[in-house]
Protein backbone atom coordinates (compact mmCIF):
# COMPACT_ATOMS: atom_id res chain seq x y z
CA UNK A 1 0.00 0.00 0.00
CA UNK A 2 1.59 3.39 -0.88
CA UNK A 3 1.94 5.85 2.17
CA UNK A 4 2.21 9.16 -0.24
CA UNK A 5 -0.49 11.55 0.06
CA UNK A 6 -1.91 12.12 -3.43
CA UNK A 7 -2.49 15.57 -5.16
CA UNK A 8 -4.94 16.41 -8.14
CA UNK A 9 -5.13 18.39 -10.87
CA UNK A 10 -7.31 18.53 -14.09
CA UNK A 11 -5.86 16.51 -16.70
CA UNK A 12 -7.01 16.73 -20.56
CA UNK A 13 -9.22 14.18 -22.22
CA UNK A 14 -6.26 12.52 -23.84
CA UNK A 15 -4.55 12.11 -20.87
CA UNK A 16 -7.58 10.11 -19.20
CA UNK A 17 -8.13 8.17 -22.06
CA UNK A 18 -4.41 6.88 -22.21
CA UNK A 19 -4.75 5.84 -18.18
CA UNK A 20 -8.22 4.04 -18.54
CA UNK A 21 -6.68 2.19 -21.65
CA UNK A 22 -4.30 0.69 -18.98
CA UNK A 23 -7.05 -0.18 -16.67
CA UNK A 24 -9.75 -2.78 -15.87
CA UNK A 25 -13.20 -2.74 -14.87
CA UNK A 26 -13.69 1.15 -16.47
CA UNK A 27 -17.74 1.82 -16.59
CA UNK A 28 -18.41 4.13 -19.74
CA UNK A 29 -19.82 6.80 -17.35
CA UNK A 30 -15.94 7.38 -16.44
CA UNK A 31 -14.61 7.99 -19.73
CA UNK A 32 -14.13 11.54 -20.60
CA UNK A 33 -16.48 11.08 -23.64
CA UNK A 34 -19.56 10.43 -21.74
CA UNK A 35 -19.71 13.83 -20.67
CA UNK A 36 -20.35 15.20 -24.25
CA UNK A 37 -23.04 12.43 -24.34
CA UNK A 38 -24.54 13.41 -20.91
CA UNK A 39 -26.88 16.50 -22.08
CA UNK A 40 -26.81 19.57 -18.88
CA UNK A 41 -23.89 18.81 -17.49
CA UNK A 42 -20.24 20.17 -17.91
CA UNK A 43 -17.40 16.95 -17.81
CA UNK A 44 -14.14 17.59 -16.40
CA UNK A 45 -11.38 15.10 -16.34
CA UNK A 46 -9.48 15.23 -13.15
CA UNK A 47 -5.94 12.83 -12.29
CA UNK A 48 -5.09 11.91 -8.88
CA UNK A 49 -0.61 11.76 -8.88
CA UNK A 50 1.27 9.85 -6.49
CA UNK A 51 4.62 12.35 -6.85
CA UNK A 52 4.55 12.46 -10.71
CA UNK A 53 3.20 9.39 -11.65
CA UNK A 54 -0.92 9.22 -12.25
CA UNK A 55 -2.20 6.52 -10.81
CA UNK A 56 -6.20 7.19 -10.95
CA UNK A 57 -8.81 9.47 -12.94
CA UNK A 58 -12.16 10.94 -12.12
CA UNK A 59 -14.96 12.13 -14.67
CA UNK A 60 -16.88 14.38 -13.23
CA UNK A 61 -20.14 15.71 -14.22
CA UNK A 62 -21.19 19.14 -12.76
CA UNK A 63 -24.41 20.33 -12.85
CA UNK A 64 -25.70 24.14 -11.95
CA UNK A 65 -27.86 24.62 -9.47
CA UNK A 66 -30.91 26.59 -10.04
CA UNK A 67 -30.44 30.64 -9.40
CA UNK A 68 -27.48 30.07 -7.32
CA UNK A 69 -23.81 30.24 -9.35
CA UNK A 70 -22.78 27.03 -7.68
CA UNK A 71 -22.83 23.34 -8.85
CA UNK A 72 -23.48 19.81 -7.68
CA UNK A 73 -20.02 17.58 -8.58
CA UNK A 74 -21.11 13.71 -9.37
CA UNK A 75 -18.93 10.84 -10.27
CA UNK A 76 -20.91 8.29 -11.67
CA UNK A 77 -19.14 4.55 -11.25
CA UNK A 78 -16.22 6.04 -10.16
CA UNK A 79 -13.34 6.92 -9.56
CA UNK A 80 -11.03 5.17 -11.59
CA UNK A 81 -8.22 4.29 -8.72
CA UNK A 82 -7.06 1.27 -6.60
CA UNK A 83 -8.83 1.69 -3.29
CA UNK A 84 -6.88 -1.25 -1.45
CA UNK A 85 -3.21 0.87 -3.02
CA UNK A 86 -4.73 4.00 -1.70
CA UNK A 87 -6.95 4.37 0.69
CA UNK A 88 -10.79 6.10 0.56
CA UNK A 89 -9.62 8.70 2.56
CA UNK A 90 -6.26 10.02 0.66
CA UNK A 91 -8.76 9.87 -2.56
CA UNK A 92 -11.49 11.21 -1.24
CA UNK A 93 -9.83 14.10 0.77
CA UNK A 94 -8.11 16.34 -2.15
CA UNK A 95 -11.24 15.60 -4.37
CA UNK A 96 -13.43 17.30 -2.16
CA UNK A 97 -11.05 20.07 -1.56
CA UNK A 98 -10.94 20.54 -5.26
CA UNK A 99 -14.11 20.39 -6.14
CA UNK A 100 -15.39 22.76 -2.81
CA UNK A 101 -12.60 25.54 -4.01
CA UNK A 102 -14.10 25.43 -7.64
CA UNK A 103 -17.76 26.24 -6.48
CA UNK A 104 -19.60 22.70 -5.69
CA UNK A 105 -21.36 22.58 -2.91
CA UNK A 106 -22.16 18.91 -3.22
CA UNK A 107 -20.18 15.69 -4.21
CA UNK A 108 -22.45 12.85 -5.20
CA UNK A 109 -20.16 10.06 -5.68
CA UNK A 110 -20.98 5.89 -7.08
CA UNK A 111 -18.37 3.66 -6.62
CA UNK A 112 -19.48 0.91 -8.49
CA UNK A 113 -17.70 -1.82 -6.59
CA UNK A 114 -19.53 -5.20 -6.15
CA UNK A 115 -20.42 -5.67 -2.85
CA UNK A 116 -22.82 -8.33 -3.00
CA UNK A 117 -24.09 -10.89 -5.08
CA UNK A 118 -26.82 -13.66 -5.30
CA UNK A 119 -27.00 -16.24 -8.22
CA UNK A 120 -30.01 -16.16 -11.16
CA UNK A 121 -31.36 -19.53 -10.35
CA UNK A 122 -31.66 -18.73 -6.38
CA UNK A 123 -33.28 -15.49 -7.43
CA UNK A 124 -35.44 -16.92 -9.50
CA UNK A 125 -36.46 -19.84 -7.47
CA UNK A 126 -37.54 -17.57 -4.71
CA UNK A 127 -39.44 -14.70 -6.40
CA UNK A 128 -42.54 -14.41 -4.68
CA UNK A 129 -42.14 -17.73 -2.24
CA UNK A 130 -43.45 -17.17 1.74
CA UNK A 131 -40.46 -16.33 3.65
CA UNK A 132 -38.42 -14.50 1.11
CA UNK A 133 -39.02 -10.73 0.97
CA UNK A 134 -36.09 -9.60 -0.01
CA UNK A 135 -32.50 -10.58 -1.59
CA UNK A 136 -30.69 -10.06 2.12
CA UNK A 137 -33.11 -13.26 2.92
CA UNK A 138 -31.15 -15.41 0.49
CA UNK A 139 -27.83 -16.99 0.64
CA UNK A 140 -25.04 -15.08 -0.77
CA UNK A 141 -23.39 -16.04 -4.09
CA UNK A 142 -20.17 -13.61 -2.74
CA UNK A 143 -19.33 -11.07 -1.54
CA UNK A 144 -16.48 -8.38 -1.24
CA UNK A 145 -15.29 -7.20 2.27
CA UNK A 146 -13.09 -4.26 0.06
CA UNK A 147 -15.86 -3.20 -0.98
CA UNK A 148 -17.90 -3.32 2.23
CA UNK A 149 -14.81 -2.11 3.89
CA UNK A 150 -14.92 0.87 1.20
CA UNK A 151 -18.90 1.78 2.62
CA UNK A 152 -17.25 2.22 5.68
CA UNK A 153 -14.91 4.56 4.84
CA UNK A 154 -17.03 6.76 2.89
CA UNK A 155 -19.09 6.92 6.53
CA UNK A 156 -16.42 7.68 8.15
CA UNK A 157 -15.14 10.67 5.32
CA UNK A 158 -18.91 12.29 6.34
CA UNK A 159 -20.61 11.10 3.32
CA UNK A 160 -24.44 10.08 4.03
CA UNK A 161 -25.97 7.30 1.69
CA UNK A 162 -28.64 7.58 -0.86
CA UNK A 163 -31.87 5.25 0.77
CA UNK A 164 -34.41 5.09 -2.33
CA UNK A 165 -36.25 2.42 -0.62
CA UNK A 166 -37.00 -0.63 -2.91
CA UNK A 167 -37.41 1.62 -6.11
CA UNK A 168 -35.26 3.58 -8.59
CA UNK A 169 -33.34 6.54 -7.48
CA UNK A 170 -32.34 9.47 -9.71
CA UNK A 171 -29.14 8.11 -10.69
CA UNK A 172 -27.25 4.52 -10.85
CA UNK A 173 -29.25 1.41 -9.27
CA UNK A 174 -27.53 0.05 -6.30
CA UNK A 175 -28.87 -3.15 -7.32
CA UNK A 176 -28.33 -4.13 -10.89
CA UNK A 177 -28.68 -7.36 -12.96
CA UNK A 178 -25.37 -9.07 -14.81
CA UNK A 179 -25.06 -12.15 -16.84
CA UNK A 180 -21.56 -13.18 -16.05
CA UNK A 181 -19.24 -14.05 -18.97
CA UNK A 182 -16.48 -15.68 -17.15
CA UNK A 183 -15.96 -18.14 -14.07
CA UNK A 184 -14.95 -17.21 -10.58
CA UNK A 185 -11.02 -18.23 -11.41
CA UNK A 186 -11.74 -15.57 -14.55
CA UNK A 187 -12.03 -18.28 -16.90
CA UNK A 188 -13.99 -17.23 -20.47
CA UNK A 189 -17.46 -19.00 -20.69
CA UNK A 190 -18.44 -19.78 -23.71
CA UNK A 191 -22.01 -19.24 -25.45
CA UNK A 192 -23.76 -22.32 -24.02
CA UNK A 193 -21.99 -22.42 -20.45
CA UNK A 194 -23.43 -18.74 -20.34
CA UNK A 195 -27.05 -20.02 -21.61
CA UNK A 196 -26.98 -22.62 -19.16
CA UNK A 197 -27.83 -20.11 -16.64
CA UNK A 198 -30.64 -19.04 -18.32
CA UNK A 199 -34.25 -20.62 -17.19
CA UNK A 200 -35.34 -23.41 -19.38
CA UNK A 201 -38.22 -21.53 -20.64
CA UNK A 202 -35.86 -18.57 -21.89
CA UNK A 203 -33.32 -21.22 -23.45
CA UNK A 204 -36.04 -22.80 -25.46
CA UNK A 205 -36.96 -19.35 -26.89
CA UNK A 206 -33.39 -18.72 -27.58
CA UNK A 207 -32.66 -22.13 -29.42
CA UNK A 208 -35.81 -21.47 -31.69
CA UNK A 209 -34.71 -17.87 -32.76
CA UNK A 210 -31.74 -19.28 -33.79
CA UNK A 211 -32.99 -22.27 -35.91
CA UNK A 212 -35.44 -19.31 -37.60
CA UNK A 213 -35.47 -17.37 -40.65
CA UNK A 214 -34.08 -14.07 -38.21
CA UNK A 215 -31.04 -12.36 -39.43
CA UNK A 216 -28.86 -10.11 -37.29
CA UNK A 217 -27.12 -7.19 -38.45
CA UNK A 218 -24.83 -4.62 -36.84
CA UNK A 219 -25.94 -0.90 -37.92
CA UNK A 220 -24.23 2.29 -37.81
CA UNK A 221 -24.87 5.89 -36.97
CA UNK A 222 -27.61 6.50 -39.54
CA UNK A 223 -29.13 2.96 -38.80
CA UNK A 224 -30.50 4.82 -35.67
CA UNK A 225 -33.43 5.45 -37.14
CA UNK A 226 -34.37 2.06 -37.71
CA UNK A 227 -33.89 1.69 -33.59
CA UNK A 228 -36.04 4.05 -32.66
CA UNK A 229 -38.54 3.41 -34.79
CA UNK A 230 -39.08 0.14 -33.01
CA UNK A 231 -37.77 2.06 -29.30
CA UNK A 232 -41.06 4.04 -30.31
CA UNK A 233 -43.57 1.51 -30.36
CA UNK A 234 -41.72 0.07 -27.47
CA UNK A 235 -42.03 2.81 -25.71
CA UNK A 236 -45.83 3.06 -26.45
CA UNK A 237 -46.85 -0.34 -25.30
CA UNK A 238 -45.16 0.10 -22.00
CA UNK A 239 -46.57 3.19 -21.47
CA UNK A 240 -42.57 5.31 -20.97
CA UNK A 241 -41.82 8.78 -22.43
CA UNK A 242 -38.29 7.59 -24.87
CA UNK A 243 -35.72 9.46 -25.53
CA UNK A 244 -35.34 11.90 -28.70
CA UNK A 245 -33.37 10.10 -32.01
CA UNK A 246 -30.73 12.77 -31.29
CA UNK A 247 -30.12 11.53 -28.12
CA UNK A 248 -28.71 7.90 -29.69
CA UNK A 249 -27.13 9.04 -32.61
CA UNK A 250 -25.06 11.67 -30.77
CA UNK A 251 -24.46 8.64 -28.48
CA UNK A 252 -23.14 6.42 -31.09
CA UNK A 253 -21.25 8.69 -32.95
CA UNK A 254 -19.59 10.20 -29.97
CA UNK A 255 -18.50 7.01 -28.19
CA UNK A 256 -17.15 5.03 -31.27
CA UNK A 257 -15.34 8.11 -32.65
CA UNK A 258 -13.73 7.89 -28.78
CA UNK A 259 -13.21 4.19 -28.65
CA UNK A 260 -14.24 2.81 -32.19
CA UNK A 261 -16.64 -0.73 -31.59
CA UNK A 262 -17.33 0.43 -28.32
CA UNK A 263 -20.91 1.65 -29.01
CA UNK A 264 -22.52 -1.24 -30.97
CA UNK A 265 -25.95 -1.28 -32.43
CA UNK A 266 -28.03 -4.50 -33.24
CA UNK A 267 -31.09 -5.28 -35.52
CA UNK A 268 -33.32 -8.14 -35.99
CA UNK A 269 -35.16 -8.59 -39.14
CA UNK A 270 -36.74 -11.09 -40.99
CA UNK A 271 -37.92 -11.03 -44.53
CA UNK A 272 -36.89 -7.59 -44.49
CA UNK A 273 -38.94 -6.27 -41.43
CA UNK A 274 -37.01 -4.90 -38.23
CA UNK A 275 -38.31 -6.58 -35.29
CA UNK A 276 -36.13 -5.92 -32.74
CA UNK A 277 -32.99 -3.62 -31.62
CA UNK A 278 -30.56 -3.34 -29.05
CA UNK A 279 -27.60 -1.16 -27.68
CA UNK A 280 -24.35 -2.58 -25.83
CA UNK A 281 -21.74 -0.17 -24.89
CA UNK A 282 -18.22 -1.66 -24.00
CA UNK A 283 -15.64 -0.29 -21.50
CA UNK A 284 -12.43 -1.79 -21.07
CA UNK A 285 -13.69 -5.47 -19.82
CA UNK A 286 -17.25 -4.67 -19.24
CA UNK A 287 -20.18 -4.53 -21.11
CA UNK A 288 -23.68 -2.99 -20.60
CA UNK A 289 -26.78 -3.79 -22.60
CA UNK A 290 -28.22 -0.07 -22.40
CA UNK A 291 -31.16 -0.06 -24.67
CA UNK A 292 -33.70 -2.45 -26.38
CA UNK A 293 -36.73 -2.32 -28.29
CA UNK A 294 -39.22 -4.18 -30.41
CA UNK A 295 -41.67 -4.42 -33.03
CA UNK A 296 -45.58 -6.40 -31.64
CA UNK A 297 -45.00 -8.13 -34.86
CA UNK A 298 -43.86 -11.87 -35.26
CA UNK A 299 -43.18 -12.15 -32.16
CA UNK A 300 -42.78 -15.95 -31.44
CA UNK A 301 -39.71 -15.70 -33.70
CA UNK A 302 -38.53 -14.24 -30.48
CA UNK A 303 -36.03 -11.73 -32.44
CA UNK A 304 -35.05 -10.43 -28.76
CA UNK A 305 -33.67 -12.96 -27.78
CA UNK A 306 -31.79 -14.06 -30.88
CA UNK A 307 -30.09 -10.63 -30.57
CA UNK A 308 -29.10 -11.61 -26.63
CA UNK A 309 -26.55 -14.38 -27.94
CA UNK A 310 -25.11 -12.41 -30.68
CA UNK A 311 -24.35 -9.90 -27.99
CA UNK A 312 -22.99 -12.48 -25.48
CA UNK A 313 -21.31 -13.96 -28.74
CA UNK A 314 -19.59 -10.62 -29.09
CA UNK A 315 -18.83 -9.62 -25.66
CA UNK A 316 -17.20 -13.08 -24.81
CA UNK A 317 -15.23 -12.43 -27.60
CA UNK A 318 -14.25 -9.18 -26.50
CA UNK A 319 -12.88 -10.58 -23.40
CA UNK A 320 -15.64 -8.91 -21.32
CA UNK A 321 -16.64 -10.17 -17.29
CA UNK A 322 -19.97 -9.72 -17.35
CA UNK A 323 -23.38 -8.18 -19.71
CA UNK A 324 -24.48 -5.75 -17.49
CA UNK A 325 -28.67 -5.62 -18.36
CA UNK A 326 -29.56 -2.63 -15.18
CA UNK A 327 -31.13 -2.12 -12.19
CA UNK A 328 -33.30 -3.94 -10.31
CA UNK A 329 -35.03 -3.98 -6.86
CA UNK A 330 -33.96 -5.41 -3.79
CA UNK A 331 -37.23 -7.06 -3.20
CA UNK A 332 -39.24 -10.55 -4.01
CA UNK A 333 -42.16 -9.65 -3.10
CA UNK A 334 -44.15 -10.56 -6.34
CA UNK A 335 -46.61 -8.14 -5.85
CA UNK A 336 -44.71 -5.76 -6.22
CA UNK A 337 -44.59 -3.14 -9.56
CA UNK A 338 -40.57 -4.25 -10.20
CA UNK A 339 -41.05 -7.87 -9.68
CA UNK A 340 -41.44 -8.92 -12.88
CA UNK A 341 -37.93 -7.02 -14.25
CA UNK A 342 -36.32 -9.15 -12.16
CA UNK A 343 -37.93 -12.37 -13.11
CA UNK A 344 -37.49 -11.33 -16.39
CA UNK A 345 -33.64 -10.30 -15.76
CA UNK A 346 -32.67 -13.92 -13.84
CA UNK A 347 -34.41 -16.13 -16.49
CA UNK A 348 -31.61 -14.53 -18.80
CA UNK A 349 -29.18 -15.59 -16.25
CA UNK A 350 -28.29 -11.94 -14.50
CA UNK A 351 -26.87 -12.84 -11.18
CA UNK A 352 -28.04 -9.55 -8.64
CA UNK A 353 -25.15 -7.84 -7.89
CA UNK A 354 -25.48 -5.03 -4.63
CA UNK A 355 -23.03 -2.30 -5.57
CA UNK A 356 -21.95 0.56 -2.93
CA UNK A 357 -24.83 2.64 -4.10
CA UNK A 358 -24.63 6.51 -4.61
CA UNK A 359 -23.30 8.63 -1.61
CA UNK A 360 -23.68 12.01 -0.92
CA UNK A 361 -21.31 14.66 0.63
CA UNK A 362 -22.01 17.79 1.86
CA UNK A 363 -19.16 20.40 0.46
CA UNK A 364 -21.07 23.91 1.60
CA UNK A 365 -23.75 22.66 4.39
CA UNK A 366 -26.45 25.13 3.61
CA UNK A 367 -26.48 25.08 0.07
CA UNK A 368 -26.70 21.55 0.28
CA UNK A 369 -29.20 21.39 2.56
CA UNK A 370 -31.27 23.72 0.71
CA UNK A 371 -30.69 21.94 -2.91
CA UNK A 372 -32.04 18.67 -0.60
CA UNK A 373 -35.26 20.17 0.10
CA UNK A 374 -35.90 21.76 -3.32
CA UNK A 375 -35.33 18.20 -4.79
CA UNK A 376 -37.53 16.85 -2.47
CA UNK A 377 -40.17 19.88 -3.40
CA UNK A 378 -39.85 18.77 -7.28
CA UNK A 379 -40.54 14.88 -6.26
CA UNK A 380 -44.24 15.65 -4.70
Amino acid sequence: MSHNDLHLRPITSAEHSAFLETALDVSFLQRPEWARVKGGWRGESLGFFDQDDLVGTALVLHRAAPVIKKTLAYVPDGPVINFQEYPAEKVIRPLAAYLRNRGAFQLKMGPGREVRTWAAAAVRKNLGKEGFTQLADLELKSSSEQALALNDALLDLGFTKEDVGLDFGAGQPEYVARVALQDENGTQLDVDQVMASYSATTRNETRKALKSTLEIEVGDTADMARFHALYNTTADRQEFTGRPLSYFENMHRVLNEAVPGSCTLYIASNEGVDLAASIVIRSSNLAWYLYGASSNEQRKLFAPKAIMNRMVEDSIAAGCRYLDQGGVSATLDKEHHLSGLTKFKTNTGCDIVQTNGEWDLALNKPLAWAFEKYMNWRKK
